[in-house]
């Protein structure tokens, strides 16, 4: 299996462990391993999946089932302080921890990567330069966007960009987009852009406030369904934004720049058979 420093998930480690183990050993059960780290069966089963978390006290019993030494074991430790932060601030903290352990070649790049997620006015300027002439006035640049930002951190997102490949200046000194990717491992990813879309989950509940209803389309709609129709419903939002993307990837003469946000979720319970 993978090298316990490829994973950003220390509940996706072991249930690769486990499955590894699975696979030579037959035998090998949920009550086995829970054994092993202090932890009932089915609650261990749970772990693995996702939906709960090792108790403190079962952390060093992990380590020992899964025969990690040294910087792997310190790096373990840390994975499930990074799973079990509270805070932003404190996520951070451990991300670059976690980073201080890789190889040196990795750290900094899956740091820009992490950062380009984490910020919602990355992936803003990247888009606005499809057609704001920037050649180097951050103030400008700032000030052209909804919310606006500081002329330092229009400065520091041009950086990021350019580091990470997605933006370049022409022989004239504008800058352009580029056809690269932000493409990095899953485990990571999936955590940063969850935080992107709270990010722009709260720019849309402020504009609002924020911008007169002619500028802006949110809509709700309340509705009942099944879990058949919930699939359905889903698929149809996935078609729908591949029409949307399609269309304005068509389009020219680009004058400004929104983000689309598609919210669907339940305002009820969903017994087990729903999931």
């Amino acid at each position: 299996m993978k090298p316990v420093f490829e994973y950003l998930d220390y509940r996706s480690y072991l249930k690769d462990y486990y499955d590894e183990r699975k696979s030579r050993q037959s035998f090998f059960s949920y009550k086995l391993f829970g054994n092993k780290v202090g932890l009932d069966g089915s609650y261990l089963a749970k772990v693995l999946i996702g939906v709960r978390h090792i108790a403190d006290d079962s952390v060093k019993a992990c380590i020992e089932a899964c025969e990690l030494k040294g910087k792997e074991a310190e790096y373990f430790e840390v994975l499930v302080l990074f799973a079990k932060s509270k805070t932003e601030k404190e996520e951070k903290v451990h991300f670059e921890r976690l980073l201080a352990l890789k190889n040196v070649g990795a750290q900094e790049l899956l740091s820009n990567q992490f950062e380009y997620y984490k910020t919602w006015y990355h992936s803003a300027i990247r888009s606005i330069l499809e057609y704001f002439d920037f050649r180097g006035n951050y103030a400008e640049l700032a000030e052209g966007l909804s919310p606006s930002i500081t002329a330092e951190e229009a400065a520091e997102s041009i950086t990021l960009l350019t580091l990470l490949g997605l933006i370049k200046p022409d022989a004239e000194g504008r800058y352009h987009a580029t056809n690269a990717n932000v493409t990095t491992g899953s485990q990571w990813q999936s955590l940063a852009i969850e935080s992107f879309q709270e990010e722009t989950l709260r720019l849309s509940r402020e504009s609002i406030k924020r911008h007169p209803k002619y500028q802006r389309d949110i809509s709700t709609v309340t509705m009942t369904i099944n879990a058949i129709d919930y699939g359905e419903v889903r698929s149809r939002i996935k078609e729908f934004r591949r029409t949307i993307i399609n269309y304005v990837n068509r389009s020219t003469g680009a004058d400004r720049t929104y983000q689309l946000n598609i919210q669907l979720f339940p305002l009820s319970r969903i017994g087990e058979a729903g999931k």
